[in-house]
């Protein structure tokens, strides 16, 4: 491990520190928070730059009012449920797969939330690799319960238990349940109408119980996964690597689903080419338990590119640690907003022996309850990343002569 990564004890110290804010997307706290980390960067010697950008804030407002209006019109049936049920389903859709949100951008309020990046490194590598860490807080709410999937998951036989390698499609019934009442409206099939204007009614109480519930402490997601660029930003600072151009990114309000990065991408996606840049996003890096996910998508999943998850892999057992293989994630992190856009992307996470991340927005997610040694094997893991990616750098340039930019294998 280089010298100058953080340990254990520095790890802790930061996501104490973080985690002590009440940061929920686009608050006070969050501005506060960005402040903090803006900060450390800059007493590091680098020049951090914190973009604010307009953002609404929540996602149980665009979810709440798809099912409820749906849910309403349910009741009725007809025209009504036919174009009510039929918009839900739409604006559920737009929102939870990053579209252009036009129910957020032309109905509902706005704020900000703030963006802050520092670059480091050779700024003419013909490779750049940039590492994201959100660090807004998520509120709770009685969905994310822990004990319940774990009882369901601990009651299975052994052999079905293995074979799932995706978390549940939280939000499938945020799309079913409108598109339900849509169809049942128009092909009068009450028992379907009805079931959907049942299931939207319940989504909209359970996002009404989010939105009035408590900021989490967020230790865990994603406290850890900013200590974690943190520690990698001491490093950097100390040895700036030749022949790769490291950005580290810690986009606000990933828990409004992904408005900060998606905002960061907007920005700078036209100034990074595909062929050269590679993503990583570090969200929930302190349950026991290392994952490099296989895909993600709240509706449909998207595959994470399989090359570059072998080079990453190799890479892990450089440092001599191993990874939970084959699981895919049924919500979405910041990760794929850039895999969305067309460059290569990786999602670095931990669960636990259920497969799941501990105390996920939970109260309980408080920063003694955080596995440091799989954060402090996390940030091992990215500089080894970095180290692999600068050794190759330098090779692909002796041998041409320039630097072509080329895709990990």
């Amino acid at each position: 491990m280089p010298p100058s990564l953080l340990d254990e004890a520095g790890l802790r110290e930061r996501v104490e520190r973080l985690s002590a804010l009440e940061r929920g997307s686009c608050s006070e706290g969050e501005r506060q928070a960005a402040e903090l980390i803006a900060d450390e960067l800059q007493g590091l010697g680098l020049e951090p730059v914190s973009e604010v950008e307009s953002a609404h804030g929540t996602y149980w407002w665009p979810i709440g009012l798809a099912c409820g209006a749906a849910a309403v019109a349910g009741l009725r049936g007809g025209a009504l449920g036919v174009t009510l049920g039929a918009a839900g389903a739409a604006a559920a859709a737009d929102d939870v797969t990053a579209g252009p949100r036009l129910l957020r951008r032309f109905l509902l309020p706005k704020r900000t939330t703030t963006n802050v990046s520092a670059e480091l490194g050779d700024p003419a590598a013909m490779r750049t690799v940039v590492f994201i860490a959100h660090y807004d807080a998520a509120h709770t709410g009685l969905v994310f319960h822990p004990d319940p999937p774990r009882r369901v998951l601990a009651a299975l036989p052994d052999r079905i238990r293995r074979r799932m390698n995706t978390t549940p499609p939280t939000m499938w019934g945020a799309f079913a349940a409108p598109l339900a009442v849509a169809l049942g409206s128009l092909l009068r099939i009450r028992r379907l109408r009805v079931a959907g204007a049942a299931i939207g009614a319940g989504y909209a109480a359970a996002m009404a119980d989010i939105g009035r519930s408590q900021v989490v402490p967020a230790a865990n997601d994603n406290a850890t996964g900013v200590a974690a660029l943190l520690s990698l930003a001491r490093w950097l600072a100390a040895e700036p690597p030749r022949d790769v151009r490291v950005i580290l990114l810690f986009p606000g309000s990933e828990e409004s689903f992904m408005e900060g990065m998606c905002a960061w991408g907007r920005r700078h996606f036209p100034r990074l080419p595909r062929d050269s840049t590679t993503f990583i996003c570090l969200d929930t890096l302190g349950s026991p338990n290392l994952v490099l996910l296989e895909g993600e998508g709240m509706l449909g999943v998207r595959e994470y590119p399989k090359d570059l998850l072998r080079f990453l892999r190799s890479c892990m057992r450089d440092i001599g640690a191993y990874d939970v293989p084959d699981l895919r994630f049924r919500n979405a992190t910041d990760g794929l907003i850039p895999l969305k856009a067309g460059y290569p992307t990786a999602m670095l996470g931990t669960v636990d022996a259920f497969r799941l991340p501990t105390n996920y927005h939970w109260p309980t997610d408080t920063a003694d309850r955080v596995d440091y040694g799989t954060v402090a094997d996390s940030v091992r893991f990215c500089a080894r990343v970095i180290e692999r990616m600068a050794e190759e750098g330098a090779e692909e340039v002796a041998r041409s002569g320039h630097a072509a930019p080329q895709l990990l294998n």
